[in-house]
């Protein structure tokens, strides 16, 4: 079972910070929580990255902890098969709502 935030359409941005320590702001894609996991899971790109031959841009997914105050919470690396398994079939969902939505 799969929760959606409320969006309201408003676009919300995340920092994060890669590997050598830089922050990059990122645009959150998409937001829903994992009963089966017991966790939040965020999807995000990096804005400004640059598209790949195909025009896509590299979409991003981390676990999520919402802090206390429901507002930024930590992000955290997701670590099993099960849980990839579960965001790629969240991305497929997606990418099919979006190419109905441009039809």
């Amino acid at each position: 079972m799969v929760h959606e935030h409320d969006q309201e359409n408003e676009h919300r941005h995340i920092t994060i910070v890669d590997e050598d320590g830089n922050e990059q702001l990122c645009e959150v894609i998409y937001t829903f929580d994992s009963e089966e996991f017991g966790k939040s899971y965020v999807l995000y790109s990096i804005i400004g990255a640059e598209e790949d031959d195909e025009g896509q841009i590299e979409i991003f997914a981390s676990a999520f902890t919402p802090s206390e105050n429901g507002e930024d919470g930590e992000l955290e690396p997701i670590e099993t098969e099960a849980e990839w398994d579960l965001i790629e079939e969240v991305l497929n969902t997606l990418e099919d709502d979006l190419e109905d939505e441009e039809e």
